[in-house]
């Protein structure tokens, strides 16, 4: 990007140049900072609104902390491109999200300025503290500061943190960022009552006369009034909230007036113990179509800034989170007692038609996965039908209460996971890998994953039959293409399906790997078996099949320790039956950011790198009897 639009930006090349202007060049800085993010995400794509929203408090942030020394912790991270912009990795920001290029989120090994890393929500207060914790154990004076979003702060552990925190009192600064959103907007009743205290009203009319009257006093007033106004301000906004939980509080203050922001971080800077800064700001801030539709440009693909993004009148190809939509929708025009559930995932999830059509059963949590799976719970206890869709990866978050609260009471919740397997740009942090894993080892549950989109949508309605929970697991985006039949139609449970019969060598695959399988087994004249089932697996057609194939293989979207292949191999040795076989699933390390297709290819599970090790496997010379790569 031609940088003569940007001299200020231009010299930063980390904070410390940063640090090195006067105060007065800060208005100027933010504005190319602004504009070089909007530009630069335009032809990228990548996490936008959410950053121009945080342009003036990264620019504060930088110049008031002494990073990396001081510890800055965001939370999240859809917020970090200007940080990551400011902290020398400008010139690669381009390629943000892309295999080889920068995280979309904070990550440690990245930079040193990225102090924690995150892609789930709310962590930012818990680690912070543990750094402050850590910095007081070994006598350093660094500053320590969290930055989490009025979204994040609707999580458990974000309080669990500022209990701790007001508890053992560290040198901590919270800034609270404040913008009335996550990626859809907030929902609940402390998100409501933040809004309704400092959205004018009361407080808002009571400062502005305050300021017109002070303004005529004397010196010694004014700084008097300034102080009982914090009295004031903390019976009307949220204020006593956090000082009962041991924090000072300062603020509400603009979150786009950096000098404003410079000048309060400064003071809070220098004082101690735990302390939280209110900050009042706008997603898409400076960018009139994203202030206007904030959710459509949290996440965008590559556009042009001067038209916007724009509506294809070409319909778009039907996704698995497509069809999870229309299939609930569908259901729940015939079934009264379903509710759809989702934890602050509206829109990925697909649950905007829902919510139109069925409000009265149509359950936001915010980031709350522990408590979503928790009241799916209740709800079933009292004979209603609850649908939790929810991210793979979100999932994880809510694990006990998936084991104590739901299995344990073999309570028929339908968990619809979306963002199974490799999800693409989001990376490390939002990959579905080991939902097989620990789902499978649960008592009573129902574990299903689905060839195709038809497939998806009679495992859907399956669930909702099983008296017990049950999970579908299903990719991020488009499936094979088969259109999925209108009725709502059950599969029988715990049956597999043959989809080729071969000679000799069999693949045992599981949902996405279908696909490829069947590509590959045309080559090698080879049997396919769409297992449908990881729990309950169909034993007697693994039987049948093992007796009469010298070699088996499985393949599935899922790390192979304790995955699908692993249920096939503990159910071949139940058996007594021995055949060489070997596992084909994703490593046991963490795949990093990229399109989906390069992340495929990069772990060996598209079409060719199924093959080659298929390939090579069956021709070495001895064959063990289980084999795993």
């Amino acid at each position: 990007m031609d940088m003569s639009a940007y001299p200020l930006l231009e010299g930063i090349e980390e904070p410390a140049h940063l640090r090195e202007l006067p105060q007065s060049q800060l208005p100027r800085l933010t504005s190319q900072l602004r504009d070089y993010l909007l530009n630069s995400v335009a032809r990228s794509g990548g996490h936008l609104a959410a950053g121009l929203g945080a342009i003036e408090l990264t620019v504060a942030l930088h110049y008031v902390l002494n990073t990396p020394y001081d510890r800055l912790v965001w939370d999240v991270g859809h917020q970090c491109y200007p940080h990551k912009i400011l902290t020398g990795r400008r010139r690669e920001i381009g390629r943000i999200r892309k295999l080889d290029g920068p995280a979309g989120f904070p990550v440690r090994d990245e930079s040193p300025y990225d102090t924690f890393g995150v892609g789930h929500s709310s962590t930012s207060i818990s680690a912070a503290l543990g750094m402050a914790l850590a910095a007081r154990n070994k006598g350093e004076a660094r500053k320590t500061c969290a930055v989490i979003g009025d979204g994040g702060l609707t999580a458990g552990e974000a309080f669990e943190a500022l209990n701790h925190a007001g508890d053992v009192r560290p040198d901590l600064m919270v800034v609270l960022n404040d913008n009335e959103m996550s990626i859809s907007e907030n929902v609940g009743a402390l998100n409501k009552t933040f809004a309704r205290l400092l959205s004018g009203g009361v407080y808002g009319n009571l400062r502005e006369e305050a300021k017109n009257v002070l303004e005529r006093m004397p010196e010694p007033i004014r700084e008097f009034a300034k102080q009982a106004e914090e009295h004031v301000k903390g019976m009307l906004v949220p204020g006593t909230f956090f000082e009962e939980l041991g924090f000072q509080y300062f603020g509400p203050v603009d979150g786009h007036d950096v000098d404003a922001l410079v000048d309060v971080l400064s003071r809070l800077r220098e004082l101690d113990g735990p302390r939280i800064l209110h900050v009042v700001t706008r997603k898409g801030k400076g960018y009139a179509k994203a202030e206007a539709n904030p959710i459509a440009y949290h996440g965008v693909k590559a556009f042009d800034p001067a038209t916007g993004l724009k509506s294809s009148s070409t319909p778009a190809p039907l996704t698995y989170t497509d069809v999870f939509s229309q299939w609930l929708c569908d259901m729940a025009e015939q079934e009264p007692r379903l509710w759809g559930i989702t934890p602050a995932m509206r829109e990925g999830s697909g649950l905007v038609e829902f919510a139109k059509k069925f409000p009265d059963r149509y359950l936001d949590t915010a980031i709350a996965e522990q408590h979503a799976v928790t009241l799916a719970g209740g709800l079933a206890c009292e004979g209603e039908k609850p649908v939790l869709a929810i991210y793979s990866t979100f999932l994880q978050r809510g694990y006990d209460q998936l084991i104590h609260d739901i299995a344990l009471q073999n309570l028929p919740v339908v968990f619809a996971l979306d963002r199974a397997g490799l999800v693409g740009a989001d990376g490390a942090t939002h990959h579905g890998a080991f939902d097989y894993s620990y789902m499978r080892c649960l008592p009573n549950m129902t574990v299903m994953a689905p060839a195709d989109e038809r497939e998806c949508r009679q495992m859907l309605s399956t669930g909702l039959t099983i008296d017990g929970p049950s999970s579908v697991r299903y990719p991020r985006g488009r499936g094979p293409g088969v259109t999925p039949e209108k009725s709502l139609e059950t599969l029988p449970i715990g049956k597999a399906e043959v989809r080729r019969e071969g000679k000799k060598v069999a693949l045992l695959a599981f949902g996405t790997m279908v696909e490829p399988a069947e590509i590959i087994a045309e080559e090698l004249d080879a049997t396919v078996v769409n297992m449908r089932f990881v729990k309950p697996l169909d034993e007697a057609l693994i039987k049948e099949i093992a007796e009469r194939h010298e070699k088996l293989i499985t393949i599935e979207e899922n790390v192979i320790a304790g995955g699908a292949g692993s249920a096939v191999a503990e159910a071949l040795s139940a058996m007594g039956i021995e055949r060489p076989l070997l596992h084909i699933g994703l490593p046991d390390s963490f795949v990093h950011h990229g399109e989906r297709d390069e992340q495929l290819e990069l772990v060996g599970l598209d079409s060719n790198g199924i093959r080659s090790r298929i390939t090579n496997w069956l021709n070495l010379e001895v064959a063990s009897p289980a084999t795993t790569q």
